[in-house]
C-alpha cells in the first residue's frame, strides 16, 4: 500500500435541508482535493441532519429517506466525487422498497457507490431498523470499514471489524454535549455558540471539557491503539436541531496519537497522511497476534439480550 491522504470534516448542518448540506460537502470536498487529499469523510447524517429526526413520524422519515444507490443524494455525492477527483464518505437516512428505514453511511467515488453501511445500534427515531452486518471495502488498496457513532462504544464491534481486515475505520458521529450519568456531562448553552466571535474562550472551555472533548479522549484513542487501526472521527459543529455540537473531527493513528484535528469554531477540515508501516509497528498489532480465543470464545459468544439506553433522549432541557 502507498501512503494515503485523508481529510475529516466538521460543519454545521441544517435539519432536513439536503441542498444546503450537499453544497457544504461540495465546497469542503473541493478545498480538500485542492490541498492534495484523496479522501474526505463527513459526519453521521451529514446529508440530512440528525437530531431533528427524534420527533418525526414514520411518514416524515420516509419523506426524507432515500433508496441507495438510486437516490438523488447518492447521485449528487458521486458528482461531487467526480468533479473534485476525491473519494467522499457521508451519511443519510435510507429506505428500502418495503419502507424499512435505516441509518446509512456511504462511500462514493467518481464511478458511484463503493460501499454502504447501516448503523447497528440506531436510536434517534423508533422507526429505524438496526443493520445486521459489518462492511469491508478498499480505497486505493487500503482495507476500510465503517462504524457509526454508538456502534463504536461497543468494543466488540471495533475488534470484529479489525479482525475482518480493516486498516482504517471511519467513525462518523453526532456526539458529545449531551447529559448522561457520567460526571461532568451535559448540554452546552446555544447562546455560547451565538456569541462565539466575541467570547470564544467560554465556548472552548465547554467544548474541550468533560461535556465534550474530555469525554472523547477517554475512549477514542484506545479504539485505535488496541486494534492498531487508523480511526477517522467526524462530528458536526454548531447547532444540530436544538443541540449544540463541538466538532473536533480528528484522525487517530494506530499508536493512539491524534495526527490531525479540527480546532476552529466553524466549518472546516483537516488532513493527515496515513502510512502503512504504522499498522504493524504499533503495539496493538502484536497484541492481536498474542490473543488466545480459546480462553474467551464461549464467554464472548454466550447468549445475551441487547439492551440499549440513551440517557439524553429522556432528559428535559
Amino acid at each position: 500500500m502507498n501512503n494515503l491522504r485523508i481529510s475529516t470534516a466538521q460543519f454545521e448542518n441544517k435539519s432536513g435541508n439536503k441542498p444546503y448540506n450537499l453544497s457544504v460537502i461540495d465546497q469542503l470536498a473541493g478545498k480538500a482535493a485542492q490541498a492534495g487529499s484523496q479522501v474526505i469523510a463527513f459526519h453521521e447524517c451529514s446529508v440530512t441532519g440528525y437530531t431533528f429526526a427524534r420527533s418525526l413520524s414514520k411518514e416524515q422519515m420516509l419523506a426524507i429517506a432515500e433508496e441507495i444507490p438510486d437516490g438523488e443524494s447518492i447521485q449528487q455525492l458521486t458528482a461531487i466525487a467526480r468533479k473534485h477527483g476525491i473519494v467522499v464518505l457521508a451519511g443519510l437516512f435510507e429506505k428500502d422498497k418495503e419502507d424499512n428505514l435505516f441509518k446509512a453511511y456511504v462511500c462514493v467515488d467518481k464511478s458511484g457507490l463503493v460501499a454502504k453501511y447501516r448503523k447497528l445500534h440506531p436510536f434517534i427515531n423508533p422507526h429505524l431498523t438496526p443493520g445486521n452486518e459489518y462492511c469491508l471495502f478498499e480505497i486505493h488498496g487500503w482495507k476500510c470499514s465503517i462504524l457509526i457513532c454508538y456502534d463504536n462504544n461497543i468494543i466488540e464491534n471495533v475488534r470484529a471489524t479489525t479482525l475482518l481486515g480493516a486498516d482504517i475505520i471511519f467513525m462518523p458521529h453526532v456526539t458529545m454535549c449531551t447529559p448522561s450519568t457520567r460526571p461532568g456531562a451535559g448540554f452546552v448553552d446555544p447562546q455560547l455558540w451565538l456569541n462565539r466571535e466575541a467570547d470564544p474562550t467560554s465556548l472552548r472551555l465547554e467544548f474541550d471539557g468533560m461535556k465534550g472533548r474530555g469525554w472523547l479522549m477517554k475512549w477514542l484513542p484506545a479504539r485505535a491503539y488496541d486494534n492498531a487501526i487508523y480511526a477517522i472521527f467526524s462530528n458536526p459543529i454548531g447547532m444540530d436541531a436544538d443541540q449544540l455540537k463541538n466538532g473536533c473531527s480528528m484522525i487517530v493513528d494506530p499508536f493512539g496519537d491524534i495526527i490531525a484535528e479540527c480546532r476552529t469554531l466553524g466549518d472546516d477540515f483537516v488532513t493527515a497522511t496515513l502510512t502503512p508501516e504504522k499498522l504493524t509497528q504499533a503495539g496493538g498489532y502484536r497484541y492481536k497476534k498474542a490473543r488466545r480465543p480459546d480462553l474467551y470464545r464461549d464467554i464472548i459468544g454466550q447468549e445475551h439480550t441487547p439492551e440499549q439506553k440513551v440517557i439524553w433522549l429522556n432528559t428535559d432541557k
